[in-house]
């Protein structure tokens, strides 16, 4: 050990000698020929404002993926005596936060905003190393080649753009006194998490693969991602894709979907659109089986921007939720029948009480948690609750948190400025916070939100100050907040998975909705159901279930709940003879297998993804694998035409087929098919 001193603050401390590193070596010999001396004074050229700002245009899109982040970095170090910086591609510092008063000591050496740190600068330090080494790095005291940098402790990760080229380093600096050894594994996955981030955003238009050897990893930083073109071709993977496929990204492009995955992307997409599970197990080239989760995202036609999800086809959007129409004799008093607090009551005394609860907290800004399994009509009672609210003629803005890509929820809350990240809108776009102002923003299935994007929900909540991606300003905004779950919130505190501190923020008044198996009023519920579908075929006479039918629906446990009865309703109606009732025969196969296999429902706590997205507007959903959605007012004999053709697509013409598909007779589908040309259609089974 030996004396040096901090030339920040003059005081005296002892410092291990003697590092053998063979990097730091080298940059040691890098320093030495750049011609810097070990005592001399750094370079502190600082860039004058205007120059930092075209520095940080330049790389916009980086600054407004890594800022984020950096902020919930700091969350998890503050009062450590450090600091977070982001530099570019060579050495520039962009932005720093950290604690105040180790910032005024980081001052006296340059290192802040508009400096350079690069090797050539700076001698052997993290961040000038790291770019010339193009890895991690750690420099710790007296291994940093300028003797006034000798105080600091730095821990520097390279960040990669989706292409492999480094576009930045971030570096955690403290005082080499308190360092500690879990800070450069904070530092990677915070990298990690950026890299992620740009990966996702930049690769809109693409089949996506995730994948991991342990399911639990699925929708983490450890989840492998890789991205091809709709025919195969490979486009890029992210770091974790690389180490378990073994490759580096060079020889990964020479490879594509079927060579890596051993599946064509036909087959794939095929696989994915039959599942009724979105975790397939497929083979790596290196023979290793993992649990994977498809994407095949494409521009929104609505706006160019948010990328649509196939697979997840049948979940309901973020959107804000126009009125319902109102059903026959359903509710009472103004606005819609269907999306008010009476029409919900429908007869079981477990949602009375639920009912009851919500309505005396009505508008007392006491925020509510609707908890209950997948599928029990939690989004529906949220909209009630606002529509019944002081807030009724603002606006209710639905986001649901499972079905929107981790990598796109913090723009769809917060919104983003023009040119915040790549493939951003032009003028930018407002988040549902902003949308939902003057009203109410409901978040569905709230324990999936990712962990650091809690802390950014939390402080909005308190200060009720939004500020977009990329964007300076602070916009003030009230909302009423309501938030439903199917997991045990409780149980993801314990296990470091949810804040408490937002947890209690949240459940003013927490209410559960029971599963469908659990209430008493089902033959009311189908009633009202089949009353909507009803009034989608108009020129059809009313819809009505025979009475066997209804006491098989007694006996089924409902996996999906309402979710579950409004896809087999629905599909039920369009299959339906002329006299409007629905018999076994227009029940589909899955259900009868429901019932001989005794279906347990998702249990509380499980995957999100292992469940239906919970929706209200269940009836919405598609009638069968790659049927798409029917538009709201669809006639049943257009609906049923829909579903047949796309059947009898799928199996080539093969009306035998398509009728055990379907679940209904040969007769029905001639009677219902559309005009077929001629010899498109067999009987051959």
């Amino acid at each position: 050990m030996r004396d040096d001193v901090d030339p920040a603050d003059g005081q005296t401390a002892l410092r291990p000698a003697g590092w053998p590193a063979p990097p730091i070596q080298k940059a040691h010999e890098r320093s030495e020929t750049f011609g810097l001396c070990v005592s001399a004074r750094p370079d502190y050229d600082i860039l004058s404002n205007a120059g930092l700002g075209l520095k940080r245009e330049q790389n916009r899109v980086l600054c407004a993926h890594a800022m984020p982040v950096m902020e919930t970095l700091h969350e998890q170090i503050v009062n450590t005596q450090s600091m977070i910086v982001l530099t570019d591609a060579e050495g520039l510092i962009l932005h720093s936060i950290g604690d105040d008063d180790f910032l005024q000591r980081a001052e006296k050496v340059a290192l802040r905003p508009g400096a350079n740190w690069a090797e050539s600068r700076q001698g052997t330090n993290a961040i000038g190393t790291a770019l010339a080494e193009r890895c991690a790095m750690v420099v710790h005291g007296d291994q940093h080649y300028l003797a006034a940098n000798r105080f600091l402790t730095c821990s520097s990760v390279p960040i990669l753009d989706p292409y492999g080229d480094v576009i930045g380093v971030l570096d955690v600096t403290g005082d080499y006194r308190s360092y500690h050894q879990h800070t450069m594994a904070l530092a990677k996955m915070s990298v990690q998490m950026i890299e992620n981030h740009l990966f996702t955003t930049t690769f809109q238009e693409t089949l996506q693969v995730s994948f991991h050897g342990r399911p639990e990893f699925l929708g983490t930083l450890m989840e492998g991602i890789v991205a091809f073109t709709s025919d195969g071709r490979f486009l890029s993977a992210n770091r974790s894709a690389q180490f378990q496929l073994g490759m580096p990204l060079a020889a990964l492009r020479a490879h594509t979907l079927s060579s890596l995955f051993q599946i064509t992307s036909a087959q794939l997409i095929d696989r994915v659109r039959a599942s009724m599970d979105p975790h397939l197990a497929l083979n790596l080239i290196n023979g290793a089986v993992v649990c994977a989760r498809v994407q095949f995202r494409r521009a929104s036609v609505a706006d160019g921007r948010r990328p649509i999800d196939d697979h997840d086809a049948a979940r309901p959007p973020a959107r804000a939720c126009a009125p319902q129409p109102a059903a026959p004799g359903a509710g009472s008093g103004s606005g819609s029948g269907l999306s008010r607090l009476s029409y919900l009551d429908t007869g079981d005394p477990q949602v009375a009480l639920v009912i009851t609860k919500v309505r005396k907290v009505i508008g007392k800004d006491i925020p509510i948690l609707i908890t209950g399994e997948t599928g029990t009509g939690k989004e529906l009672l949220a909209q009630a609750i606002h529509n019944d609210s002081p807030r009724r003629d603002g606006p209710f803005v639905a986001v649901n948190c499972a079905s929107i890509p981790e990598t796109l929820i913090e723009s769809e809350l917060f919104g983003y400025e023009e040119g915040a990240f790549t493939g951003a809108r032009r003028k930018g776009a407002v988040g549902k916070l902003l949308q939902a102002n003057g009203g109410t923003l409901f978040l569905d299935e709230i324990g999936d939100m990712p962990y650091p994007l809690q802390v950014r929900l939390l402080r909005v909540l308190q200060e009720r100050l939004v500020n977009p991606l990329g964007s300076t300003k602070t916009i003030p905004v009230d909302v009423a907040i309501i938030c439903a779950t199917h997991r045990d919130l409780r149980e993801m505190i314990a296990q470091n998975r949810f804040r408490e501190d937002l947890y209690y923020r949240l459940n003013g008044l927490v209410v559960r909705l029971p599963p469908l198996r659990d209430r008493s009023d089902l033959a009311v519920v189908v009633q009202k159901m089949l009353q909507r579908e009803s009034l989608a075929g108009a020129d059809r006479p009313p819809l009505s279930v025979a009475p066997d039918v209804m006491a098989l629906f007694e006996r089924c446990a409902w996996p999906g709940n309402f979710r579950q009865l409004g896809n087999l309703l629905r599909t039920a109606a369009a299959m339906v003879d002329d006299d409007g009732q629905i018999r076994r025969e227009h029940l589909p196969d899955d259900f009868f297998d429901d019932l001989r296999r005794g279906v347990e429902p998702c249990a509380a706590g499980a995957d999100a993804a292992a469940c239906s997205v919970d929706s209200a507007d269940s009836i919405g959903a598609p009638l069968a694998a790659g049927v798409a959605f029917a538009p709201a007012g669809a006639r049943l004999q257009d609906v049923a035409a829909s579903a047949i053709a796309a059947a009898l697509a799928r199996h080539g013409g093969n009306v035998s087929a398509a009728a055990r598909a379907l679940g209904v007779s040969r007769n029905t589908i001639y009677r219902k098919m559309p005009a077929a040309e001629p010899g498109r259609t067999s009987d051959d089974d």
